[in-house]
C-alpha cells in the first residue's frame, strides 16, 4: 500500500514516519494517525479532526488547549519535536514542512535497510527526528568512507552499524546534540 506522506501527519504535530511503532514490522505496527481506526483512542485527534474540522491543532485559536497540555508534551524528544512541527508549519506552511519531513522519511528507511543489525530502529528514528538532515548525510557519507578504508563488507551489517552510530553521536555532540542524554 502505497501512503501519502500528509496521511501520516498527526494533528497534534507528529509526523508517523519516523516513529519506531511506525517503522516497526511486528503485528502490533502503527500504520499512522490518519490510517485505519486506531487513532480513536487519541482524544486530541477526535478533537482537531472530528470536532473542529482542523488537520492540525495549530489551526485551532485556543492551541495549545488544556487537551493538549494532559499530553505532557515537551518532557521527551518526540513531544518536543511535535510542538516545534506544529510552530514550522504554522510559520512555513504543511507543504514546505512536508518536503522537509520527506527527506527525513527517506533517510530513515535508508538506515534502516542497510545500517540496522537488529537494534538500531529507535536510534535511527531518534536521529532522524532532531538531527539536521546535512548531519545525518554527512554522517552516512564520512561512514562510507570508512567502510571502504576497513574493507568492512557490505554484508557485515554489524560492524557497518557500530560504525556509523559512532560518527553519528561525534557529530551530534560537535552541534551540541548528546543523543544518549535524550530520552
Amino acid at each position: 500500500m502505497t501512503v501519502n506522506d500528509k496521511d501520516l501527519v498527526g494533528c497534534c504535530g507528529i509526523f508517523c514516519s519516523l516513529c519506531t511503532k511506525y517503522q516497526s514490522k511486528a503485528p502490533s505496527r502503527c500504520i499512522g494517525c490518519r490510517i485505519g481506526k486506531q487513532h480513536d483512542w487519541c482524544s486530541i485527534y477526535r478533537c482537531c479532526e472530528n470536532k473542529k474540522g482542523f488537520f492540525t491543532c495549530i489551526e485551532c485559536n485556543e492551541y495549545p488547549c488544556e487537551r493538549y497540555a494532559r499530553r505532557k508534551w515537551g518532557t521527551d524528544y518526540w513531544s518536543r519535536k511535535a510542538i516545534e512541527n506544529l510552530d514550522e508549519i504554522k510559520k512555513s506552511g504543511l507543504d514546505s514542512w512536508l518536503k522537509d519531513q520527506r527527506e527525513r522519511r527517506v533517510l530513515v528507511e535508508n538506515l534502516l535497510d542497510n545500517y540496522n543489525e537488529g537494534r538500531s530502529m529507535s536510534f535511527y528514528c531518534k536521529v532522524c527526528i532532531l538531527l539536521p538532515i546535512e548531519v545525518i548525510n554527512n554522517a552516512i557519507e564520512k561512514a562510507r568512507e570508512k567502510f571502504l578504508s576497513d574493507k568492512i563488507p557490505d554484508s557485515d551489517t554489524k560492524s557497518r552499524a557500530k560504525i556509523l552510530r559512532a560518527i553519528i553521536q561525534e557529530m551530534s555532540l560537535k552541534i551540541g546534540i548528546n543523543l544518549k542524554l535524550i530520552k
